[in-house]
């Protein structure tokens, strides 16, 4: 005698129905599940009624790299509706396959192999194998499924495995003799084999049949990985195939409106359920969607879709329309012939947004039971949803309730947040505020996935809770960290965060990095971020006066070392003048660093002819912007960088540094204005392109309304209409005027 072996497809309700069938006939005293061994501690509450599919058991390994494999689970997986079965009816039940230690280990073994691509090529197409396996099984009437399927499994097997790559077909061999050995030994216990109901995929039912059972020196010799393992809620959206889920299928929340009228039939104890209820419904939803969004859908156009779907399948042979038919009716009824109007729709109807539960305290690991603590407390818990939602902070202190807790909510939803971030999990993501400048304001969306759960799992293996874990992240990029600005960036993150610990750990790595020299740019950047968490951490409750005490050393090395990376060519110049900006608004922002020296550092660039001509009319603008260039000076320096005994080029490049800031300033010199027209009135053809490079670019970040304020001083200086002049400076280039500027920019400045 032989157990009763039933193949089945992973996901599938024809699978699931039928099994029932057999599994009420045979009324076994134990089913053995296709599945990791060692999940077997996990069927308890895969039977509990307060577990809700879709769901899944992840396996992971507990040393880097982090791989993880899944078992997931529909309501119309077979799988589930065995183990609830066995549940219901007081029977024996077990999972069978090799345990996940042993899966890792041989799946590291196969991604070292890299057989990706040989495997690849023997890929059936999607589309024909879904759209033959709905018609001929999920569509079976004739209940021939159970050996349909073992039929086309050892069809499958005898075309597929002997192309196998060496490692994959031994992988699918030892799986086999492992379940053959957990086959024997249920017999082994006494269950006698006709009382064995073999759940397996379709592909190993013949396999089985032949194969040898391992012994136990083979079992005991199995490679292993340290594991560990978490039941966690899963998505449709991730068992669709959409998400490359191997095993899914291409439209689950429709194969639960087939088991929804498979299911009804069980319960009614009828042998055939009425399949074409599960295209009735499918159109129905369509049109529902369709309306809820605005879309003018009919009665009238829902019946012809119901007529024109059964033509469809009837014109093929099929006796119950497949969901490409349904698909074309819908389009072609609802969304007048083009499925654009009717892709959101069926995307819902087809995928959904079902996302399963688990109880309280469900096999989650330390670091899932502290996110969803801490979702709890900071009344998050709403926001767990498929549909993005958007979440404002207020990070200030609400004076208005009573307790600390409330009083802080938002900050503390600011710090959790973030630590998501931090660890890459993706429920929370930052968004545009509308006040940039309000620093106690935040703007999150807020959306779960199936993916977010999986990372939150995958976070264990960092820390026990997601602080923990957060700052474990931050610890690695700080022992990797190589230059200021990386060390920087983790003392911004942390303090975001609000891991103490992590940004006095940062701080002094920072330090330590300080001792090295840097590049301008690079101090400049660190000085900005350093910058912004002083001006923050008070908010964020961080202590910043170590912060403070490093900003004011490396303030004073970048008024040591700006001058002297003044002398740079023009290809390099921008760079410099963007540090010379962000060094400034550090001046600008903090009493406690040295102000005058950086000033005089300013002063030396501005009156120095051997520097970068551009740096030294920035240099300029800050000091006139700071009032610390009086309009007699202004008009010294303009005489003397736009002199004739100065070349085009670098007398042009000073003026466009100069107008890189206050630009109003500027405009409202009209004396400027006129040395500049004298200037340029004065060179020669050739002087003038050589000007006109560093000209365009200066005036290409003035608005309209500064270029309108600029020709009202040239009309006045011209003497010409100030609105003619406004149209000429305002009008767009000609066509051969934009021709020409490539050759502007690239023009041979020679040792310049």
């Amino acid at each position: 005698m032989m157990p009763h072996y039933f193949g089945i497809r992973h996901l599938s309700p024809a699978g699931a129905y039928y099994l029932i069938r057999l599994l009420n006939e045979v009324d076994p005293d134990i089913v053995l599940i296709e599945g990791p061994c060692d999940f077997n501690e996990y069927l308890p509450q895969i039977q509990r009624s307060d577990t809700k599919p879709p769901f899944a058991i992840m396996a992971y390994t507990q040393t880097l790299p982090i791989e993880t494999i899944l078992y997931p689970f529909a309501g119309y997986s077979p799988e589930y509706r065995a183990v609830l079965w066995a549940g219901k009816h007081g029977k024996e039940c077990r999972f069978i396959d090799l345990p996940s230690d042993v899966f890792l280990a041989v799946g590291r073994v196969r991604k070292d192999e890299d057989e990706e691509e040989e495997r690849a090529a023997l890929t059936v197409p999607d589309m024909d194998q879904e759209d033959y396996w709905e018609c001929r099984f999920e569509h079976d009437l004739c209940g021939e499924y159970r050996e349909g399927a073992i039929l086309y499994g050892k069809n499958l097997r005898e075309l597929t495995l002997p192309g196998y790559p060496p490692k994959e077909a031994a992988e699918n061999l030892l799986r086999e003799a492992h379940m053959k050995y957990e086959i024997e030994k249920a017999i082994g216990e006494g269950y006698s084999p006709e009382r064995i109901v073999v759940v397996t995929g379709a592909f190993h039912t013949e396999g089985l049949k032949s194969c040898a059972p391992l012994t136990k020196e083979e079992y005991d010799a199995m490679p292993r990985v340290l594991s560990k393992s978490t039941m966690m809620p899963y998505s449709y959206y991730r068992l669709s195939t959409r998400s490359g889920y191997g095993a899914g299928n291409r439209a689950p929340a429709y194969y639960e409106l087939l088991w929804d009228t498979m299911e009804e039939a069980l319960r009614q104890g009828r042998d055939c359920p009425d399949l074409r209820q599960a295209g009735y419904s499918y159109l129905s939803r369509i049109a529902a969607w369709q309306r809820q969004y605005g879309h003018m859908v009919s009665t009238a156009e829902v019946i012809e879709a119901v007529r024109l779907a059964g033509a469809l399948s009837g014109m093929k042979g099929y006796p119950i329309p497949t969901l490409a038919d349904l698909r074309d009716a819908a389009m072609t009824c609802m969304g007048h012939g083009s499925f654009s109007e009717i892709a959101l729709a069926a995307a819902d109807t087809e995928i959904g947004t079902k996302i399963g539960s688990l109880p309280e305290g469900v096999s989650r690991t330390s670091v899932q039971e502290d996110f969803y603590r801490q979702l709890s407390e900071l009344k998050l818990t709403k926001y767990k949803s498929m549909v993005a939602q958007t979440l404002e902070l207020d990070l200030r202190e609400n004076t208005r309730v009573k307790s600390e807790k409330s009083a802080f909510l938002d900050l503390n939803r600011s710090f959790f947040l973030h630590r998501l971030c931090a660890l890459g999990i993706d429920f929370a993501k930052p968004a545009a505020r509308r006040q940039d400048n309000a620093t106690w304001a935040e703007c999150w969306n807020l959306q779960w996935t199936a993916e977010a759960e999986i990372q939150i799992v995958e976070a264990a293996l960092k820390g026990d809770s997601i602080e923990l874990a957060a700052a474990f992240v931050f610890r690695e990029k700080l022992d990797g960290a190589a230059r200021l600005t990386e060390a920087a960036e983790v003392i911004w993150n942390a303090c975001l965060c609000s891991l103490t610990g992590t940004v006095e750990y940062a701080v002094r790595v920072l330090k330590s990095l300080s001792l090295d020299s840097a590049a301008l740019t690079e101090l400049a950047d660190t000085m900005e971020r350093l910058s912004l968490t002083i001006r923050y951490g008070g908010l964020r409750r961080i202590d910043t006066e170590p912060l403070s005490n490093i900003l004011v050393q490396l303030f004073l090395r970048a008024c040591l070392v700006v001058t002297a990376n003044c002398s740079c060519p023009n290809n390099t110049v921008d760079q410099v003048v963007g540090a010379i900006g962000k060094i400034n608004e550090v001046s600008l922002n903090h009493d406690f660093v040295d102000t005058e020296r950086w000033l005089d550092a300013l002063t030396e660039i501005s009156d120095r002819d051997d520097l970068n001509s551009k740096a030294s009319g920035y240099a300029a603008a800050i000091l006139l912007e700071r009032g610390r260039m009086k309009p007699e000076l202004l008009s010294v320096q303009m005489s003397r960088r736009l002199s004739p005994g100065i070349p085009a080029d670098l007398g042009a490049a000073w003026f466009e540094g100069l107008a890189m800031k206050n630009k109003y300033t500027l405009i409202a010199r009209l004396s400027l204005w006129k040395d500049l027209d004298v200037y340029i009135e004065s060179l020669s053809e050739e002087e003038f392109r050589r000007a006109v490079v560093f000209l365009r670019r200066a005036f290409t970040d003035f608005s309209a309304k500064e270029r309108s304020d600029v020709a009202e001083n040239l009309g006045e200086i011209w003497g010409l209409n100030t609105e003619q002049v406004d149209e000429a400076l305002n009008q767009e280039l000609t066509a051969d005027e934009k021709a020409e500027l490539p050759s502007l920019d690239e023009f041979d400045f020679g040792d310049f």
